[in-house]
């Protein structure tokens, strides 16, 4: 069974313990893969276009004869519209609001999404693979002693992971804030935010979480409410992990 060192808040090692046993399932990113894209999928809001639109015009055919595309054109003009292919026209196959985005993933098949998920987060090859940056010796997940969990100042949890090793990959991330390359920048999100680590806490209460949500691509998870979507964004597995001592006691009672 593996061992990770339990960190103070000052980065020094208070002692070592033996990680829970689901840190040591098998990986499997296939189940990881498809459980992710099954969240995803049932987190999807229907849409659809308004009924009629670009089809509100009163329009008729000039016909044949007339040297001109045998399109659709406005009575009081001779622009074409409403068809598909004009400006202003129709959609041809437009989304559908009673489309089932849904996906079902077995409820087994989804436990072993989470564990695998939350093993690969004891892999430094796999983290390092996701492009996370970290002290070089730091075991992996990293865990920090309880008092963490009380401090409510963004300036001190930012200055707790720095001394444990970890502020370079929070760095890294808000270098890599960019403008949206989409029409998303029209619909109020216009820039794109490279996911940085995972914190653990053992209590929905815990003051940390006030303190850590204003750092660049850090969240905020609760040991009783992991999620292969947490733990493995986009389905690629090996998110850098910070966990709580309380937090990682909860896991081990799984």
């Amino acid at each position: 069974m593996s061992k990770v060192n339990i960190y103070s808040l000052s980065g020094e090692v208070l002692r070592t313990e033996a990680l829970p046993k689901a840190f040591s399932t098998q990986f499997r990113p296939d189940v990881i893969h498809r459980a992710v894209v099954a969240e995803e999928a049932n987190k999807r809001q229907p849409y659809g276009p308004k009924p009629g639109a670009g089809a509100r015009h009163s329009v008729s055919t000039w016909g044949k004869g007339r040297g001109v595309a045998r399109v659709q054109r406005l009575a009081q003009g001779a622009k074409a519209a409403e068809s598909p292919n004009n400006v202003g026209g129709r959609r041809a196959h437009p989304p559908r609001v009673e489309r089932d985005w849904s996906k079902k993933v077995n409820r087994k098949e989804k436990a072993l999404a989470k564990m695998s998920a939350l093993a690969a987060t004891a892999d430094a090859e796999k983290v390092r693979a996701r492009g996370h940056r970290f002290k070089e010796g730091l075991t992996l997940p990293v865990v920090i002693e309880d008092r963490l969990e009380g401090i409510e100042s963004t300036t001190d949890v930012l200055a707790a992971l720095r001394n444990v090793g970890v502020s370079d990959d929070i760095a890294r991330a808000k270098d890599g804030i960019r403008i949206r390359a989409g029409r998303g920048k029209m619909r109020g999100r216009p820039y794109r935010m490279p996911r940085s680590l995972l914190l653990v806490v053992s209590v929905h209460d815990a003051a940390v979480v006030k303190g850590a949500r204003n750092l660049p691509g850090v969240e905020v998870a609760y040991a009783d409410r992991l999620n292969p979507g947490l733990l493995a964004p986009g389905g690629m597995p090996g998110r850098l992990t910070v966990f709580t001592e309380s937090a990682l006691r909860k896991i081990g009672e799984w």
